[in-house]
């Protein structure tokens, strides 16, 4: 089981991490909704449960708690800019389907 970041995003939390000036790392998940089922959850974790994988990416911190963790096995979070658009992409090689949206998949 693994989880990792693309350079280009560990750098990306690295400095949201510094500036916020709290937080352990960034955590992972899933949360059941939208048109296909699913949608990714990303958020800066400022505490680590016991029962949390926790990964080591480029230095930072990738924490997935045990229910989301067979949606995003294998995943590889990534950063990008496109024009004026930049956010996450979630390199997820589990999902079957997306909705036409981009906002929900299904396994």
């Amino acid at each position: 089981m693994a989880i990792s970041l693309t350079e280009t995003a560990a750098s990306h939390v690295a400095k949201f991490l510094t500036k916020r000036g709290k937080g352990v790392g960034l955590r992972l998940g899933v949360r059941t909704t939208g048109c296909s089922g699913l949608a990714y959850k990303l958020e800066y974790a400022d505490d680590v449960r016991p029962e949390d994988h926790q990964f080591q990416s480029h230095g930072v911190t990738v924490i997935v708690d045990p229910k989301s963790m067979p949606y995003l096995d294998g995943t590889e979070l990534d950063f990008t800019r496109e024009g004026l658009n930049e956010g996450f992409k979630f390199n997820n090689p589990n999902v079957k389907d997306e909705c036409g949206c981009g906002e929900s998949f299904n396994v």
